[in-house]
């Protein structure tokens, strides 16, 4: 089984990425920066004040299209306005999707918002904006194994990716939907940009509750990414020796983030 992972980046580079999504061969693909926007396609302009950024209107719905033989999740964190070619104004709902290949049963969908609660913005001016969790269960046709897949993204702090208080919570919040969810037998996958160091204490915590992270100190951007920092993105497993293959993605930059590629 094959589940990847990457930081979407609202669809900023949309033709690549959708060229690289069919050959991918993941069975299960986690995505964060999921935009969803009833009624619209295209492209629209999203601000917050810090940021003026072209995002697809609806790349949920893009990805669809793109693998129509996958079963396909989304779940939002927020929403707020963004605008299209013409000017006009639109609700757009942001946050994660997750895609599983038919050939899987899906057996299981849980999620918690690791911080806030869903908020619907008049405008994107938050600082630190809700952060939720989308957790997938699905079955291993050949092991008979069971296989619970998290997806986070984590948050984004103006201030940087040093530890906080509210990280610090994030991670207990993250834990206690894998204490909650996680039966006797399953594997736990956890994935997503989790906008942190890789010293970040948010790995201990997550440790005690038996993951371990699979990426460290490797650099998981792009060259579409010009700030110093280069740790973002990362996957824990609750079995190692389940580990078949492990890569992070360099070529083809699909997004500012590097995908996450796992083989179990």
């Amino acid at each position: 089984m094959r589940i990847a992972s990457v930081n979407a980046w609202g669809g900023m580079l949309f033709d690549e990425l959708v060229e690289w999504l069919p050959g991918n061969g993941a069975d299960l693909l986690c995505l964060q920066e999921v935009t969803r926007t009833a009624g619209l396609a295209g492209w629209t302009r999203f601000e917050d004040g810090e940021r003026k950024l072209p995002q697809r209107a609806n790349l949920f719905d893009d990805v669809r299209a793109t693998l129509p033989r996958h079963q396909a999740f989304f779940l939002a964190s927020d929403s707020g306005p963004v605008h299209d070619d013409t000017g006009g104004r639109h609700r757009q709902d942001f946050g994660l999707a997750t895609f599983v290949a038919e050939q899987l049963p899906v057996v299981g969908v849980d999620s918690a918002f690791v911080h806030g609660e869903f908020a619907d913005h008049d405008e994107w001016r938050e600082p630190v904006r809700p952060r939720v969790a989308l957790a997938v269960r699905t079955v291993d046709r050949v092991s008979g194994r069971s296989v619970w897949v998290v997806q986070v993204h984590g948050l984004r702090d103006p201030a940087g990716k040093a530890d906080s208080p509210a990280r610090r919570s994030q991670a207990e919040r993250l834990a206690q939907l894998v204490r909650r969810i996680r039966g006797p037998r399953d594997l736990v996958v956890v994935c997503g940009d989790f906008n942190l160091l890789p010293d970040s204490e948010t790995f201990d915590v997550l440790g005690e509750v038996g993951l371990t992270d699979l990426v460290g100190a490797a650099d998981t951007r792009t060259s579409r990414y010009a700030k110093p920092v280069r740790h973002a993105s990362y996957l824990l497993v609750s079995d190692v020796a389940a580990v078949e293959r492990f890569k992070i993605m360099t070529e083809p930059e699909v997004s500012d983030h590097r995908a996450l590629i796992l083989d179990i």
